[in-house]
């Protein structure tokens, strides 16, 4: 299945776990998110990845020799758990867990919605 970006919005939202994840910084996807209001029920996982690339400050503030270790295992506050959801009535979006924290008081990383997809015109019949 081919997809192309459709909307872009980096809001936060909620997720929705029957069974919260044992480990809140290495998240499976979620099997909903509650966004402006409306709440959304993971129909199906099409995707996901994770990116342990540091960025900002933290990419120069590690020795090259534990550079490459962090970056397959990730780093404390540091990396992002990626998901290409299908969600009921069709809408594919993309959701991610930064694991970055906002601050000292809020450390426990935060889920954005990253944006909507849509089929390619050669995946989608309805748009020829």
């Amino acid at each position: 299945m081919q997809t192309v970006p459709f909307r872009f919005f980096d809001d936060r939202v909620e997720v929705i776990y029957q069974v919260p994840p044992t480990y809140e910084k290495s998240p499976p996807c979620p099997q909903g998110f509650v966004w402006r209001g409306e709440t959304f029920s993971v129909f199906e996982t099409l995707e996901e990845w994770v990116d342990f690339g540091r960025r900002g400050k933290s990419a120069r503030n590690m020795q090259p020799a534990h550079l490459s270790t962090a970056a397959t295992r990730g780093s404390w506050g540091v990396g992002r758990f990626f998901f290409r959801v299908r969600v009921e009535g069709g809408r594919i979006f993309d959701l991610y867990f930064d694991r970055a924290p906002d601050d000292c008081d809020d450390r426990k990383g935060k889920w954005i919605l990253k944006g909507e997809r849509k089929l390619t015109p050669a995946e989608n019949p309805m748009t020829e």
